[in-house]
């Protein structure tokens, strides 16, 4: 089974940064971030593969945050900078396991609040 464990959100004020991290146990083909706000439903922000690293973004997130991954300590972190009160949201970890499988695994979620 997969396991995912998110750390690294909090409160920050906007045009702040701040580092999610997720680590993972099991293996995996691709890892993304989700975010879901208040009242809102849960949207998708990056996502990016161990092997290749092949990367995407959803538009409201290009140029702003970096997904990154560390295969040695299978971890991946969401670097967010120019953060902005509509960037507040809790944000999941997620993992497939499978090219074209749905990402089936999810963390507990870590909280991103951006002051005004």
């Amino acid at each position: 089974q997969v396991q995912l464990v998110e750390s690294g959100g909090g409160l920050v004020q906007a045009g702040g940064s701040l580092r999610l991290s997720c680590a993972a146990s099991g293996r995996t083909y691709r890892m993304a971030w989700f975010r879901q706000a208040p009242g809102k439903e849960r949207e998708f922000v990056t996502s990016t593969t161990w092997s290749s690293g092949d990367t995407n973004y959803a538009d409201s997130v290009k140029g702003r945050f970096t997904i990154s991954r560390d295969n040695a300590k299978n971890t991946v972190y969401l670097q967010m900078n120019s953060l902005k009160p509509e960037d507040t949201a809790l944000y999941y970890c997620a993992a497939k396991i499978r090219v074209l499988g749905n990402y089936n695994y999810w963390g507990q979620g870590t909280q991103v609040t951006v002051s005004s």
